[in-house]
């Protein structure tokens, strides 16, 4: 293959080999993603090695950032580098080189090391995940690519890295989208997962709400106000085809169906709100709720087989359950007077939601059944919106809790509470994408 060639071949996709076999480790060996007191695990991740022994910006960086993300999980406890016993360049990167024992000295049960090769504008990199207690490699891959693709190579080994310990694949290619109005307008921006290179995404310079991904990660449909009234419009990331729906008064809170390329949202063109089907091409066909009063916002179970949404049916805003086959919707709250904005979790056991109890509004999940709601916010202003992170290991919403509307996470146990970003003006109603690839 000619070289030149073989260069654009890598620059358009990283490649990632096996560098050991898999051994068959039975997932949550180590990371029991179902235990919410989870002890953090000690991890050491020291500056990758270069093949020279001189040190490289590029090793420090990509070193910095395979820590700075897996810290974000919540999982590990990053060691500090000046307790290491080892230098830079110092102690080996495979099996046979490591002294495990200079690093469980200092109480690291997990340890990353790197290769990273500089050749003709190219990065290459060799990176391992090491039981340091059992002195044992769990994965090992080799990625290259242009500098620019340093981040990518650093997360796809992120993902690797959660699969190995969890069974789950990360969500360190996921994104966020959500509303800001620092431009004077509500507009639709999207981060990358970690609040990262956020960048505006509309320009509608009117009112735009309720953004909403697509199964496939490539679409994002809204309500905006850009053409008068509350329209919906499906917009794909890239390209231009913009299909616009504009039913009579209102069209809000789309919701996309899993693994299927329609969505619900919601309308009142009947005379009062109900939750309709839209087909990709912006026909709205079969209604999913027909009871008098307001019925909106949907989320769906991860298989598509059952929706949740918000009814005043009862008498106050109630989050309910309908099974797409159809039979009547139950009641899925009681609990509080005003509960709204349901996401149903990844593994389809829980359902988070926003609820105003005692005069604070909170963010509780509950399980499906109705039982054992759990209040993860509590005394920091007004938390609402939460959604769901790819795997259900986190939580991203909106809370006043420093005065302005920021973006939080949290892990699916209400640990971890920290803002994602700080931008002009304030920020509301997250959505977390689909993993965009897979590994």
């Amino acid at each position: 293959m000619p070289i030149h060639r073989a260069i654009c071949i890598v620059c358009i996709a990283i490649a990632a080999l096996f560098l050991v076999p898999n051994t068959g480790r039975a997932a949550y060996d180590y990371v029991d993603i179902s235990n919410p007191s989870l002890q953090k695990i000690p991890l050491a991740v020291p500056v990758f090695h270069t093949p020279s022994g001189r040190p490289l910006q590029v090793a420090e960086d990509a070193a910095d950032d395979l820590a700075r993300n897996l810290d974000f999980t919540g999982y590990f406890q990053i060691l500090d580098r000046h307790r290491f016993l080892v230098g830079p360049n110092q102690g080996g990167v495979a099996a046979g080189e490591i002294a495990f024992k200079d690093w469980t000295r200092i109480g690291a049960e997990l340890l990353v090391t790197g290769l990273v090769r500089v050749e003709e504008g190219l990065i290459e990199m060799e990176l391992r995940l090491f039981d340091a207690v059992k002195g044992e490699q769990l994965v090992g891959k080799r990625y290259k690519g242009w500098p620019r693709d340093r981040q990518k190579m650093i997360r796809r080994f992120c993902n690797e890295i959660i699969h190995s310990l969890t069974g789950e694949w990360g969500y360190f290619d996921s994104r966020v989208a959500f509303i800001s109005n620092g431009s004077g307008n509500k507009e639709i921006y999207i981060s990358d997962f970690d609040g990262e290179d956020a960048k505006r995404f509309t320009h509608h310079n009117s009112i735009t709400l309720f953004p909403a991904w697509s199964s496939d990660a490539r679409k994002i449909a809204y309500t905006s106000y850009a053409r008068g009234g509350p329209d919906l419009f499906i917009r794909p990331l890239t390209g231009r085809e913009i299909v616009v729906v504009s039913k009579e008064r209102l069209n809000t809170t789309p919701a996309w169906i899993p693994g299927k390329n329609g969505l619900a949202a919601t309308f009142s063109f009947t005379g009062d709100q109900e939750i309709h089907l839209v087909s990709p091409g912006g026909n709205v066909t079969q209604n999913l709720t027909d009871h008098r009063g307001i019925d909106t916002s949907p989320a769906f179970s991860p298989d598509g087989a059952s929706m949740a949404f918000v009814s005043d049916r009862s008498g106050s805003p109630q989050v309910y359950i309908r099974d797409m086959g159809g039979g009547q919707a139950r009641r899925l709250t009681f609990q509080g007077r005003y509960n709204t904005q349901p996401s149903w979790s990844p593994r389809g056991d829980l359902i988070a939601y926003s609820s105003m109890e005692g005069g604070e509004i909170n963010i509780y999940v509950i399980d499906t059944a109705g039982r054992r709601p759990r209040r993860l916010t509590q005394g920091a202003g007004r938390n609402e919106s939460p959604d769901w992170s790819p795997d259900g290991s986190m939580i991203v919403f909106s809370s006043t809790r420093e005065g302005s509307s920021r973006i939080y996470v949290m892990t699916a146990y209400g640990t971890d509470q920290r803002r994602l970003l700080t931008l002009p003006g304030e920020q509301t109603s997250p959505k977390w994408s689909p993993r965009l690839s897979r590994n």
